[in-house]
C-alpha cells in the first residue's frame, strides 16, 4: 500500500512523532465525540445508554418482569458490549432511572437511587434492583423487525444494534449533556405531547416555519417543574440557531405570612439553596429573614419555608433578591449538538432536527413494513404448499409412506419448493384433517389482505406519512403527560442593595491605637471608657449610621472603606482591621470617618499640612485601599475632623508648644488627594527635628465651643473667646494660658 509507512529491517514501523501524535489525537477525539459524549439524533442515546437498554432487554428485564440486581445488568453491559469502568456504567444507568434527572425515565429502579438534594447519593449496584419502564417500549418494540443495522461487539463474539428504533424523538424528550474534545452538547428536556404535536405538524406541512412549530413546542419542559422566565422570542432564537440559553426560576407562594417554595429549577438542590440563604443570614446580609425550614416529604417533594422577620417585609422584593443571589434562579445553556444520520456531529436548529428525525422514523417504518412484507410472502408461500398437500392428501401420504426420499418426490410430483416440501413433511398427523383446509384458506385471505395493505402503504409516500402520524399520536396518548414547567416572561431578578437590607440606625465606630475596630449602637457612648486589650488604647471614633461606609486612614495616607454594619459589635473588643484590609507593611491606622458621601472632612497631619475632601472621594473598592494624603517625611496622620454646614466655620488647631490658631475654613483647599496647604506654621528647624508638631485640629461653627483637654483637666472656650486666637492660615498661633500648654486634644462642644 503506498500510504503505509515504511518498515525497517526489523519490521518496526517508523514515522515522524508529529504525524503519529496528530493521528493519535485525532482518532481519540473522534472516538470521544462519536462513541462517548454526543447522542445520536435517531434514538437520542449515547452508546453506553443504548447498550444498557439493550442488555436489560436481553436479560428479560422488561416493564412487566421481575427486577434483578443492578450489578447483573452492569456486568452484562461491560462484559459483552461496553468494556469500560463499572462505576461509570452504573452512574449512566442511575441517571436514566432518576425522575428528577430524566423527564421520561427509562429504567425503573428499586432501592436508593439518589435524591434531588444529592443525585450521587445512590446505593452501590449490589444493593439496588432495576428493570425497564414502559417508556422503554418506544425504544425497543421494533428492534427485531429488521429496522436497524447490527454490528459485532468489541470482541466479535456477539452482535449489538448500532441504533435503537425509537418511535419517539427521545433526543428532545429526555435531553442530554456531554463534553467531548472540542465540542459539547446541552439539550434540555421537552414535553412528549408537545414534541409529537410539532412532528405531526411538520409531517402535514413540510414547509412549516419555526414560528409555526413553536406554537406546538413553545419551550423546554423540565422534570422538576419550576418556571422558565426567558421571553419566547429568545427561546425561538435558541431553536433557530441551536445555541443559546434560558433561565428557570423556582415557584413560590405565600401561606400564613410565610414564603413556601414548591418547585425548584432543574438540577438545583433544596439543601444547597437553604445553605446559601443561611450563609447570607450569618453574614448579616439578609436581616429580612427570621427562619428557614425544609418541610419536604414524599407527599411534597419540594417544600422550603422561609419566615420573614415581620409582616411588613415585601415578599416579592425578598424573593427577587434570593433569585439574584441563590440557585433559586439559574441559567441553562442550549446547544443542540447531535450525531446526525450521516454519522457526523453538528449543531442543528429545532426544525432541522425534527425534519431529520422524521426522515429516520419514516425510513424505520418503511424497513419494518418491508420486513413484515417479506415474512408475509414467506408464510403465504408455505400456505400455498400446505393447501396443495391437503387437496392431494392421499397421494401425499402414499409418497411419505413408501418413498425413501419423500421431499424431492413431493417437489417433482406437485411442483413444490424445498421450503414447501419441508413444511409438509414437518406437519403433524393430528393436523392432517379436512378442517385444516378451511383454516389455511382463512389465514391466506387474512395475510393476503395485510400484504396488500402494506404494499399500498409502501407505494404511497402520503400513506406512509399517515402511518407514521398515527403511531406518533398513539404513543403520545399512551406515554404523554401534561407540561410541568410554566412559561412565564418575567424581568431578570435584581439583588436588593446591601444598604437597603440593613436597618438604618445610629452607630459609633471606634478605632484603637493597635488598629482594632468595633461599632456600637447610638452616639452617646464614651469610646474612651470601653475596655481595650493590654497595651492598646483609644485612637479615634466617628458617629454615623449603620447603612453608611466607614472610612479608615492609615499612617501612610491611604484610605480604606468597609460597610459599617459589617463591623463587630462593641460588646467585645472588636477585631483587627488587618484581617479585612491589606495596608502596607508597618502601617498603622490613625483615623476613622463615617457619614453621608457628600459630607466634607478635614484631613491633617502633625507636620501642619491639611486639606478638605468629600467623604465619597475616600471610598476604596479593594482591600489595598488608595493613596489620598501625600504626607511629608516622618509626618503622622491626625484624627479627621468633620466640617459643619456653616460657611463661616473656623479651623482650630493646637501644637505641642501650647500655641492655638483659629482661621476660616475657606482658606483651606478642597481636593480629592494630595498634601494640601499649611495649617499651622512650624519653623523649619523645629519641623525637621520634630521638636514642634501639630497635636490636634477641629472645625467649629458659629455658637459652638472648643474644649481643650490636658490630662484629666479641660478648658472650654466659647465662640467669642476664640477671637483671641484668630489669625491667618500658616501662622504660629497664640500661646494658651499657663497650665494648658501641654494640650493633648481638642473637642467640639
Amino acid at each position: 500500500m503506498p500510504d503505509q509507512p515504511p518498515l525497517d529491517f526489523e519490521g518496526i514501523e517508523r514515522q515522524p512523532l508529529r504525524a503519529f501524535t496528530e493521528k493519535a489525537y485525532r482518532d481519540y477525539a473522534m472516538y470521544v465525540i462519536l462513541d462517548r459524549a454526543l447522542p445520536q439524533l435517531a434514538d437520542g442515546l449515547k452508546p453506553v445508554q443504548r447498550r444498557i437498554v439493550y442488555a436489560m432487554s436481553e436479560l428479560g428485564l422488561l416493564a412487566g418482569g421481575k427486577p434483578k440486581k443492578s450489578a447483573r445488568t452492569v456486568g452484562d453491559v461491560i462484559g459483552k458490549f461496553h468494556p469500560h469502568g463499572d462505576s461509570a456504567c452504573y452512574e449512566a444507568m442511575v441517571l436514566m432511572a432518576q425522575d428528577f434527572s430524566c423527564r421520561y425515565p427509562i429504567v425503573d429502579g428499586q432501592g436508593n437511587w439518589g435524591s434531588a438534594d444529592d443525585p450521587k447519593s445512590f446505593a452501590a449496584m449490589r444493593y439496588t434492583e432495576s428493570r425497564l419502564r414502559p417508556y422503554a417500549e418506544t425504544l425497543l418494540a421494533e428492534l427485531g423487525q429488521g429496522t436497524v443495522e447490527w454490528a459485532a461487539n468489541f470482541d466479535g463474539t456477539l452482535e449489538e444494534p448500532q441504533l435503537l428504533p425509537a418511535r419517539l424523538p427521545n433526543v428532545l424528550l429526555n435531553g442530554t449533556q456531554g463534553i467531548a474534545v472540542g465540542m459539547a452538547t446541552d439539550i434540555p428536556p421537552h414535553n412528549l405531547r408537545e414534541v409529537v404535536a410539532a412532528c405531526v405538524h411538520l409531517l402535514d406541512h413540510p414547509d412549516a416555519t419555526l414560528r409555526e412549530l413553536c406554537r406546538h413546542l413553545p419551550g423546554p419542559d423540565l422534570p422538576t417543574g419550576a418556571e422558565i422566565i426567558t421571553p419566547r422570542s429568545e427561546l425561538r432564537q435558541c431553536y433557530a440557531t441551536g445555541t443559546g440559553s434560558f433561565r428557570a426560576r423556582a415557584v413560590w407562594e405565600v401561606e400564613d405570612s410565610e414564603i413556601v417554595i414548591t418547585a425548584l429549577p432543574f438540577q438545583v438542590s433544596g439543601a444547597r439553596v437553604l445553605e446559601q440563604i443561611a450563609a447570607q443570614m450569618r453574614a448579616k446580609k439578609l436581616p429580612l429573614v427570621e427562619d428557614l425550614r425544609d418541610e419536604s416529604d414524599h407527599e411534597h417533594p419540594t417544600r422550603l419555608v422561609i419566615t420573614p422577620r415581620s409582616n411588613r417585609v415585601d415578599a416579592g422584593q425578598l424573593m427577587a433578591h434570593l433569585f439574584a443571589t441563590t440557585d433559586l434562579e439559574r441559567s441553562y445553556r442550549v446547544n443542540l449538538n447531535v450525531i446526525g444520520l450521516d454519522g457526523r456531529p453538528r449543531v442543528t436548529g429545532l426544525r432541522e432536527l425534527l425534519a431529520e428525525w422524521l426522515v429516520f422514523r419514516t425510513a424505520t417504518v418503511r424497513r419494518r413494513l418491508e420486513f413484515r412484507l417479506g415474512r408475509l410472502a414467506a408464510r403465504l408461500h408455505i400456505l400455498d404448499g400446505l393447501l396443495v398437500a391437503y387437496l392431494n392428501l392421499d397421494e401425499v401420504i402414499r409418497i411419505v409412506r413408501y418413498e425413501d426420499e419423500p421431499g424431492p418426490v413431493l417437489m417433482q410430483r406437485f411442483g413444490l419448493s424445498a421450503e414447501q416440501a419441508e413444511a409438509i413433511l414437518d406437519t403433524r398427523l393430528r393436523h392432517l384433517a379436512r378442517l385444516e383446509e378451511a383454516k389455511i384458506r382463512s389465514e391466506q385471505e387474512r395475510l393476503s389482505a395485510e400484504r396488500a395493505g402494506i404494499m399500498a402503504t409502501l407505494s404511497s409516500d402520503e400513506r406512509l406519512r399517515g402511518r407514521v402520524r398515527e403511531e406518533l399520536l398513539a404513543d403520545a396518548q399512551q406515554f404523554g403527560d401534561a407540561r410541568r414547567t410554566r412559561l412565564v416572561e418575567r424581568e431578570a431578578a435584581q439583588a436588593i442593595d446591601e444598604t437597603e437590607l440593613v436597618a438604618s440606625e445610629p452607630v459609633t465606630v471606634v478605632l484603637s491605637s493597635l488598629g482594632w475596630v468595633r461599632q456600637a449602637r447610638g452616639h452617646d457612648l464614651d469610646p474612651r471608657a470601653l475596655s481595650y486589650k493590654t497595651g492598646d488604647a483609644f485612637q479615634a471614633a466617628a458617629g454615623g449610621r449603620s447603612t453608611q461606609q466607614a472610612v479608615f486612614i492609615d499612617s501612610t495616607g491611604r484610605s480604606y472603606s468597609l460597610p459599617a454594619h459589617t463591623l463587630p459589635s462593641a460588646r467585645g473588643q472588636g477585631e483587627p482591621l488587618s484581617g479585612r484590609l491589606d495596608p502596607p507593611e508597618g502601617a498603622t491606622f490613625a483615623a476613622v470617618l463615617i457619614g453621608e458621601p457628600a459630607e466634607r472632612w478635614l484631613l491633617a497631619c502633625d507636620a501642619g499640612h491639611g486639606f478638605v475632601t468629600r467623604l465619597e472621594a475616600l471610598y476604596a473598592r479593594n482591600r489595598a485601599g488608595k493613596t489620598v494624603f501625600r504626607l511629608p517625611e516622618n509626618a503622622r496622620v491626625l484624627p479627621a475632623a468633620p466640617l459643619p454646614e456653616a460657611a463661616d466655620a473656623l479651623v482650630v488647631a493646637v501644637n505641642s508648644d501650647g500655641r492655638m490658631l483659629a482661621f476660616p475654613i475657606a482658606e483651606l483647599p478642597e481636593m480629592e488627594r494630595g498634601r494640601g496647604n499649611l495649617i499651622f506654621g512650624i519653623p523649619g528647624r523645629k519641623a525637621r527635628s520634630g521638636e514642634e508638631r501639630m497635636v490636634a485640629v477641629v472645625v467649629v461653627a458659629t455658637g459652638q465651643k472648643v474644649i481643650v483637654r490636658c490630662g484629666e483637666r479641660q478648658m472650654t472656650l466659647d465662640w467669642k473667646e476664640l477671637d483671641a486666637y484668630r489669625g491667618q492660615r500658616g501662622q504660629r498661633g497664640v500661646l494658651l494660658p499657663r497650665g494648658w500648654r501641654k494640650a493633648e486634644r481638642l473637642e467640639v462642644g
